[in-house]
């Protein structure tokens, strides 16, 4: 891989590419804008961009300026906290997202958002990049022949760039933490679809362009405008071409042929792609020999990769004048003949090589128009799990389960943070108890209000947040009833300021107190355990067992981490700790009554446990 194509994986926005003249491929680099991408603040200069909006270079610089914020975990909202693998975090998903990276880089298989979509009115991600009426006036003018400053300002403008800029920052974030294999589906409607699909093609490159999926929500129609809308869309972009999109079931198609081995039905074993050829596949064309005398009851005839007394030999047909190849290489042939492919002849005389498919799948249409799919299901499985309608227009968990059919395996994450009412991890823990998979989602929701007097309110619930957790809770109940050892529990966390002081600009190092209280006050062992975790770019879905010893309270994270953050702890207490030499142990500052006793515990650990890795926080 060359170094503009690596460039290319990472930032695909900074690499254009055209063609010349004799259609040879030229790739240009805008280090323009990969200076922008690599720099936390905003750098002056044009915003040459294929795809521009008022904020634009805004969103970029606020995707990338570090934060000093944390999660904190709420137990008593949690449920199996300590040894779930789920996560469900209360805040904004920008500072979210910013936690979480280095965590989490490159290991969520999925995405999922369903971001709100832009009618006009006001939505509750008020980022500070996002312009008002008059700042959006000044950025929008622009300078005609003459000189003369011309106002562009077209009709909701400014309502689409507030829109892209909170999308678009997001995004850029989303992008990291997808495996190569990964992929980001995004619902969305006519408001934005046009914006947000050139967004993603800057963000993901247009060549991971997968499919836009027609969904029909509502069969019936909204009746304005002059065409009824029945449908929205799901964007699908994949991090690169390592992607394999999984079929997903087919209830619809019972098979009709049947043997000792179960159902199934026919597929041609050759490649019907004439790209794929005796001149780039060798590998893939090979003969069989095929029993023309003996046929089952299926009307299939026996086959052999070796040639056989009065047996025909048998190559991949001709396709165009073109030698095309099988789908199959000769050792996966050998281990399926006569089970899973035999031959059958064709109306002509002839005869092809087939397939006996057996699973009851298909590969995924562009077009939803099963039942299922429909937003009144989504509005029906709320309104049984809650008793009334909490949450407008959920998503339907049958539409979740299948993109998740289509892109994730057994141990997949899964992320989705635009959470809602918690569609997504209610498909997650509904698949795994389907297919036995052990999927573990991550979910993010803004602590957005519930409308005064709505049901919701009425009901109790003063947050979406509140809905989403109530949702995993009731919908885990039900599922945990068939599946006992399923997990449908969550660790929930929420966004909020560093557990760590600032220290006054006047504290130098050579005038600074032999001991200083760093930590917030408010902060609790678990606080500092979780906030060291992410600093240090570890996961925070790992078992968590809290013991006693000699009266104080040690943290085992994931029986690797040690943790004790009690104060003025007696020396003869660290020496029990190195004994039990763990791979890392943290303290805080204040867990040292003195000097002497710091040295003397990390001489401890020094002589007794070598390998273990001290943290004083």
């Amino acid at each position: 891989m060359t170094n503009i194509d690596k460039l290319a994986e990472i930032f695909p926005q900074c690499v254009t590419e055209s063609a010349d003249d004799n259609g040879n491929l030229i790739r240009a680099i805008d280090f323009e804008l990969l200076r922008q991408l690599l720099s936390d603040e905003l750098i002056d200069g044009r915003e040459a961009y294929v795809f521009n909006f008022v904020g634009k270079k805004r969103a970029t610089s606020k995707a990338y300026k570090p934060i000093r914020k944390t999660l904190r975990p709420i137990v008593d909202r949690s449920r199996d906290f300590d040894t779930t693998k789920n996560i469900y975090i209360e805040g904004d998903n920008l500072d979210a997202l910013k936690i979480l990276q280095e965590s989490y880089l490159h290991k969520v298989k999925l995405i999922y958002i369903d971001p709100p979509y832009n009618t006009g009115n006001d939505f509750i991600y008020r980022d500070d990049f996002t312009q008002d009426a008059d700042d959006f006036d000044d950025e929008s003018q622009t300078v005609d022949a003459d000189g003369n400053r011309i106002l562009n300002r077209e009709s909701r403008g400014r309502f689409h760039s507030d829109w892209c800029a909170m999308i678009y920052s997001r995004l850029l974030l989303a992008k990291h933490f997808l495996r190569d294999d990964g992929v980001i589906f995004i619902s969305i409607d006519d408001h934005e679809q046009a914006n947000l699909k050139k967004i993603c093609d800057e963000v993901f490159g247009e060549r991971n362009f997968v499919a836009q999926i027609v969904v029909v929500t509502n069969p019936s129609g909204r009746d304005y405008g002059g065409v009824a809308r029945t449908h929205e869309y799901v964007l699908a972009y994949r991090k690169s071409e390592s992607l394999n999109i999984n079929l997903i079931r087919d209830d619809e198609n019972p098979f009709e042929l049947f043997d000792e081995h179960g159902g199934f039905e026919l597929r041609e074993l050759r490649n019907r792609n004439v790209r794929f050829n005796v001149g780039n596949r060798p590998n893939l064309y090979y003969p069989f020999y095929v029993d023309t005398q003996n046929v089952d009851a299926n009307g299939l005839n026996p086959i052999s990769l070796t040639a056989q007394s009065g047996w025909l030999k048998l190559y991949p047909m001709e396709s165009q004048g073109v030698k095309t190849v099988w789908r199959w290489g000769k050792e996966k042939s050998k281990a399926n003949l006569n089970v899973n492919i035999m031959a059958k002849r064709k109306r002509d005389g002839g005869y092809m090589i087939v397939e006996k498919y057996r699973e009851p799948k298909k590969m995924a249409r562009s077009v939803w128009a099963e039942k299922d799919c429909r937003n009144e299901k989504g509005t029906l499985i709320v309104k049984e799990l809650f008793g009334g309608k909490v949450f407008d227009y959920p998503k339907s968990t049958d539409t979740l389960i299948r993109l998740l059919e289509m892109a994730t395996d057994a141990d997949s994450i899964v992320m989705d943070f635009f959470g809602g009412s918690s569609t997504t991890a209610h498909a997650v823990m509904e698949l795994n108890a389907q297919d036995g998979g052990h999927r573990q989602f991550i979910m993010i929701q803004i602590d957005e209000s519930t409308p005064e007097n709505s049901e919701a309110r009425r009901a109790g619930y003063q947050t979406i947040c509140d809905i989403g957790e109530e949702r995993i809770r009731r919908a885990g109940d039900k599922l945990k009833i068939d599946n006992p050892e399923l997990d449908v529990g969550f660790r929930v966390f929420k966004v909020d300021s560093s557990n760590f002081i600032d220290m006054p600009a006047e504290w130098t190092p050579e005038i600074l107190p032999d001991f200083v209280e760093n930590i917030e006050p408010d902060r609790n062992a678990l606080d500092l355990l979780f906030g060291y975790l992410l600093e240090t770019g570890a996961t925070i879905d790992d078992t968590l067992t809290i013991e006693t010893l000699d009266g104080h309270e040690i943290l085992n994270y994931g029986g690797k981490i040690l943790a004790c953050f009690d104060i003025n702890l007696p020396e003869e207490f660290f020496r029990t700790l190195a004994n039990r030499k763990p791979d890392k142990i943290l303290f805080r500052d204040a867990s040292f009554v003195s000097s002497a006793v710091k040295i003397n515990a990390l001489a401890y650990f020094r002589y007794i446990a070598p390998d273990t890795k001290v943290k004083v926080l």
